[in-house]
Order: C-alpha cells, then structure tokens, then sequence
C-alpha cells in the first residue's frame, strides 16, 4: 500500500499543473481579446477612460457602416483605407442637364411628310448630279484607290435613291388604302389592316408595272431567273465528269 502513495501524489502534480496552464491560455486569450478590442478605440475614447477610471471601453459598432462623429463640432473620421480624389469640388456648379430633341415632347413632332417636302431636291436634284459628276472622275482618274473612294461613293448614292423610292412606293399604297378604308368607313364597315405581307405583294406588282412602263421587265425577269438557278444549281448533287 506504502508504494502507491507517491504515484498518486504525481498524478495530483500532474492534474494541477494542467489547470495552471488551462488557466494560463484562458488568461491569453483574454488579454487578446481586450487589445483587439482596444485597437479599434481612438486615442481621444482612451484618454476619457483613464481620467474616469473606468477599467474597460465599450465602443458602439456602426452595423449600418455609416461613418459617424462622438461630438458634433469635431470632423467626420474618414478610413485611410480609401483613395482620395484628385479633384475636389470646392465650388458647386449646377450641373447641366443635357437634352436629346428627338425624344423631347417640348419640341413637339416630327413631320415626316413635311421633312419629305422641303428636303426632297437631294434625292431629285443634288444626288443624281452627284453621281454623275463622280462617274465623270471615275473615267479621267488613273490612281486605283481614288477609283475605288469614288466607287463607294457612288455605290452609296444608289443606295439612297433606291431606298428612298422603295419607301416612297410603300407610303404611296398604304396612303391609298387608307383613302379606300375611309370611304368605307363612311358606309359603316369596318376598318381593315394591311399586313406585311400583303404590303410587300403589292410593292412587287408596283415594280413590276413601273419595269413593263419602262421597258425593262424581260430583262429584270431573266436576271431573277438566272440568280434562282444558280441557287439551285448548289443543291444538286455533284456529278464528276467522265
């Protein structure tokens, strides 16, 4: 019995110096703890608590993250943590709003027949003798990239004039439909609207007799022709030559 009493005065040694050091971490931790919370108070929060004596600093936590001032006549605290701006705004000048006319009610609407109207000498006048002036320069000129600035520019003119006489044709039925549509409107029927589909029909009988007045309507017909044919001619299957 003798020889067991110093192994269980070991093993209490060993038990109370595994509580020294448990309370030793605790105490650690504690003093860890005290100085992050203390490295987030100001110098001025410090100095208030020494001169009261009071042992701990509670600090309020702005969750929001909107900075905040104790006192009022003291300056906002701003984070280093964010660059400063080259420019500051000493004096505030009244911003200028800009307006956009084409969506702007103050400048009323747009008449696009009246637009038409006053501008229509540049797809009658001005761009047809553009055009021949430019084929003029085309034949004198020998520089190949001028050739092909003034190829473009033509190319571009009968883009517009073309374009412009597709649209002038469509206004020019859907005009005349409408006139149909009021008179018999007038009879008590009720309205009826094109589709888009019934519109390109009728552009296409409108090219067509404009074609036959013209004289140019076997032509244009040969040429559709020959573009559907070789369309289909890339369907075909390939037939090697023997």
């Amino acid at each position: 019995m003798r020889k067991d009493r110093p192994a269980v005065a070991s093993s209490s040694k060993i038990r109370f110096d595994d509580s020294d050091e448990h309370e030793s971490s605790s105490e650690d931790e504690e003093e860890k703890g005290i100085e992050e919370e203390l490295a987030d108070v100001t110098f001025e929060e410090l100095q208030r608590a020494r001169s009261d004596g009071s042992a701990t600093v509670y600090r309020k936590l702005n969750s929001e993250g909107k900075s905040s001032r104790a006192n009022k006549n003291r300056p906002m605290e701003m984070s280093s943590k964010k660059p400063v701006s080259r420019f500051r705004e000493i004096i505030q000048v009244p911003k200028r709003a800009t307006r956009d006319p084409r969506f702007e009610s103050l400048n009323g609407q747009v008449d696009e027949e009246g637009f038409k109207k006053r501008y229509n000498f540049l797809y009658e006048d001005n761009l047809p003798a553009e055009k021949e002036d430019l084929k003029k320069q085309m034949r004198k000129s020998n520089d190949p990239e001028e050739r092909n600035e003034l190829k473009s520019r033509v190319s571009w003119i009968d883009k517009q004039l073309k374009s412009a006489g597709v649209k002038h044709t469509e206004k020019e039925i859907l005009a005349e439909h409408k006139k149909k549509e009021r008179e018999a409107a007038k009879q008590g029927k009720r309205p009826y609207y094109l589709k888009k589909s019934e519109i390109q029909k009728l552009k296409l009988i409108e090219k067509y007799k404009s074609l036959k007045e013209a004289g140019k309507l076997e032509s244009y017909i040969e040429k559709k022709r020959r573009k559907n044919a070789a369309k289909d001619h890339r369907f075909l299957p390939y037939r090697p030559f023997s």
